[in-house]
């Protein structure tokens, strides 16, 4: 039987569309924040990640704090799943993605179907056709962990609480009925198109909700600020999915940015990794 292959959206644009290039540009990323990189997280049992999604050259620097303690952890996994924002508008208010593997210029990743076939969601393939939140995820996968590990991509186009809290159920109920070694990455970028000072002054609040995993604070807080994180609700889904998953979960900050460190601005977007495990 013939399998079916996502092709990348954003490769060239996102990214390098040549593995060579990546591979470097991943490489002096690291060698930039390596004496920033908090090596002691992959002690911890690691349940999952806020992982920004924009550019690799910006940011990326904050994207590779999470990857490289997953990495370092030896921590075994078998598959990641990313939930990511639907900027798009394509596809049902929750679906996963229909092919078998996505292609990188790092190669194949490879959807574990088993696992998605667990998770009884709707399944789009117009919802991640042209999105790049998850697709800028997997050549990081790909470069960090072992090439077994396979991937499930979830895009949700309606952000609510209720929605991440459903979503969450889902995943947690399926994740343990399949039984391996799953992390829950959420894909999302935080203040656009303001003032580092603003970005700040907005982001800040949730970010200490997100740490106390408090995901209907968060929902609160984005409405009354009209804020612009984009993932929001991927966020809240892996707070939800981590408090079902341990009573002892707990989240800590890995790295804050913003574009304006790369090509100063005073309209810049606001990116930052968090880390969520058990002790």
């Amino acid at each position: 039987m013939k399998k079916s292959i996502r092709k990348p959206a954003v490769a060239g644009i996102f990214y390098p569309s040549n593995s060579q290039e990546l591979n470097k540009l991943i490489g002096q990323i690291e060698n930039r924040e390596a004496q920033r990189i908090n090596l002691d997280f992959a002690r911890h049992h690691i349940l999952g990640g806020v992982v920004p999604h924009a550019g690799y050259i910006y940011s990326g620097y904050q994207a590779v704090h999470f990857f490289k303690i997953l990495q370092h952890s030896k921590q075994p996994i078998d598959t990641v799943v990313i939930v990511n924002p639907n900027h798009k508008g394509y596809g049902p208010p929750v679906a996963v993605d229909v092919h078998d593997f996505w292609e990188t210029p790092f190669g194949l990743a490879e959807i574990d179907t088993e696992l998605v076939g667990l998770l009884e969601l709707p399944t789009s393939a117009d919802a991640h056709k042209f999105e790049h939140s998850g697709e800028v995820l997997v050549p990081f996968i790909q470069h960090y962990l072992p090439q077994s590990v396979r991937i499930v991509p979830i895009s949700i186009l309606q952000q609510s609480y209720q929605q991440s809290a459903v979503l969450a159920e889902k995943l947690y109920k399926a994740i343990i009925r399949y039984g391996k070694h799953v992390i829950v990455v959420a894909s999302s970028d935080f203040s656009h198109y303001v003032s580092p000072q603003e970005g700040q002054r907005v982001d800040r609040p949730i970010i200490d909700k997100a740490l106390t995993l408090d995901a209907e604070g968060i929902d609160t807080l984005v409405k009354v600020q009209h804020s612009s994180i984009c993932g929001y609700g991927a966020i809240m889904t892996l707070i939800e999915y981590s408090k079902r998953i341990s009573e002892k979960a707990k989240s800590e900050i890995l790295s804050i940015g913003h574009s304006g460190e790369i090509h100063p601005s005073d309209s810049v977007v606001h990116y930052v990794s968090m880390i969520y495990f058990q002790e």
